[in-house]
């Protein structure tokens, strides 16, 4: 899952430069606004993309999830401030 994200992003990020470029390169020399109207388009990519990359897929481990080692959460728990340390 996070391969396809990672891919999902940099195609997302391509599109985006290929945008800029291709407005400021090639439309700019037919139509201003046209080149304006790419810019704003491209400059939605970026946070869209992060977002996606960023998802939480079904199978991903976050934070808060207990891994199964009971050693392990018991010890995270204890960082994270949930249960008073061992003394």
């Amino acid at each position: 899952m996070l391969s396809r994200r990672r891919h999902v992003y940099f195609a997302m990020m391509g599109i985006c430069l290929v945008l800029f470029v291709l407005a400021w390169g090639v439309v700019r020399f037919w139509s201003i606004p046209a080149a304006v109207g790419m810019c704003v388009v491209a400059m939605i990519i970026p946070p869209v993309a992060a977002m996606v990359a960023n998802r939480r897929g079904p199978d991903d481990r976050w934070w808060d999830d207990p891994s199964g080692d009971p050693q392990s959460d018991e010890w995270w728990d204890e960082l994270d401030g949930k249960k008073p340390p061992k003394t």
